[in-house]
């Protein structure tokens, strides 16, 4: 775990509150899995077009910010066509959240 990398991802606004409102998609994003076929399931997965519009960032800045959080651990992605699908790291965001409660 690189705690400096999860820490820089943190430590910008936008990107705190796409991990907040992935924490609950259906509230957030109402329309999520819209561009996915019926038979695949991405439980929690909300498409880069969603969080760019709710962020009302640019697409390039909300596709960097994504792939840092990703590096960082705290996003898992799945790509359906040409949509690419976000979720939180549950398990990772659980253990950072142990680390700093026990070592820091």
């Amino acid at each position: 775990m690189d705690l400096i990398d999860v820490f820089k991802a943190l430590s910008n606004k936008t990107r705190l509150n796409i991990l907040q409102w992935l924490k609950d998609p259906e509230k957030h994003f109402p329309k999520q899995g819209a561009h996915l076929p019926k038979e695949v399931s991405y439980k929690g997965g909300v498409c880069v077009g969603d969080i760019q519009e709710k962020s009302q960032a640019s697409q390039s800045t909300v596709s960097h910010y994504l792939n840092m959080m990703q590096k960082a651990g705290l996003l898992e992605s799945v790509r359906y066509g040409q949509w690419t699908y976000y979720r939180r790291n549950e398990e990772f965001i659980r253990q950072v959240a142990e680390y700093l409660r026990t070592e820091i």
